[in-house]
C-alpha cells in the first residue's frame, strides 16, 4: 500500500525543521542527533524523521536521497515537496488526483477507505493533519508529470492514408499510420513515410513486409 504509516503528532516545527534542514549542511544519516543539533529536541519533533523517510528524502538508513538535496535548492523546494507528496501518498492520489484539495473531512474518509480500519480515529486524524501540513509547504501546480498520451485523439481510423498538400507537378506524399503496438503497458504509434512511386506494387510490397515483422 503506498501510503505512509509515518505522521506527526504536531505540526508547529514542521516549518521551520524544514527551513533548517535547507539552511543546514547534509549529514551523512538523519539522525536524532542531527535533528536536536537543528535545535529540535522536542520528542514530538523526532518524527519528522520517518515522515522524510516516507517522502523519499531519505532511505531507510536515514541516508539522505537526491531529493533531500533537490529540496536545499529553496528556488525549487516547494515542487521537490509535491514530488515527495505525490511518492508517499500514490494510494490517495490514485483515487483523487487532487487530493491536495481535499477538505478535512474527506480526507479523512478517504484515509479510513485506504488504511482498511487498521487505525483509530485520533491516528487517522493526526495522518490527515500531517498530509495537509505538507500540502502548505508543496507547490502541486509545477509537479512535473509524464504526458498525457493522447497522440490518438486526432486519428479517426489507425489505418487512414493521408495526403499532404503538394504543387500540381509532383505526386503527393504519401503516409500511413499504422495499428497502435503494446509492449509491456508501453503503446508506440509507427508512421511511416513513403518513398514517391506511381507504382502500386511498391507499396504493396512494403506493407506486406511490414505485416510480417510487425505482426
Amino acid at each position: 500500500m503506498a501510503l505512509p504509516s509515518a505522521y506527526l503528532t504536531s505540526t508547529k516545527n514542521l516549518t521551520a525543521i524544514l527551513e533548517a534542514i535547507q539552511q543546514a549542511k547534509a549529514p551523512e544519516r538523519f539522525t536524532v542527533r542531527f535533528l536536536q543539533s537543528l535545535d529540535f529536541k522536542a520528542s514530538p519533533d523526532r518524527l519528522i524523521i520517518g515522515v522524510l523517510k516516507a517522502l523519499g528524502f531519505l532511505d531507510d538508513q536515514g541516508k539522505p536521497t537526491s531529493r533531500y538535496f533537490a529540496y536545499l535548492d529553496a528556488g525549487q523546494a516547494r515542487v521537490v515537496m509535491a514530488e515527495g507528496i505525490r511518492y508517499a501518498y500514490k494510494d490517495l492520489f490514485d483515487v483523487n488526483i487532487n487530493a491536495h484539495k481535499l477538505s478535512r473531512v474527506d480526507l479523512t474518509n478517504k484515509l479510513k477507505t485506504l488504511t482498511q480500519g487498521q487505525y483509530g480515529e485520533t491516528v487517522i486524524g493526526k495522518m490527515a493533519m500531517t498530509f495537509s501540513s505538507l500540502c502548505k509547504l508543496a507547490d502541486f501546480e509545477q509537479v512535473r508529470r509524464a504526458p498525457e498520451d493522447d497522440i490518438d485523439s486526432d486519428i479517426e481510423d489507425d489505418n487512414e492514408d493521408i495526403f499532404d498538400d503538394a504543387e500540381s507537378d509532383k505526386i503527393p506524399l504519401r503516409k500511413k499510420r499504422l495499428p497502435r503496438l503494446s509492449v509491456n503497458g508501453l503503446h508506440y504509434n509507427i508512421q511511416i513515410i513513403l518513398p514517391e512511386s506511381r507504382d502500386p506494387a511498391v507499396y504493396d510490397a512494403l506493407f506486406r513486409s511490414l505485416r510480417e515483422h510487425l505482426g
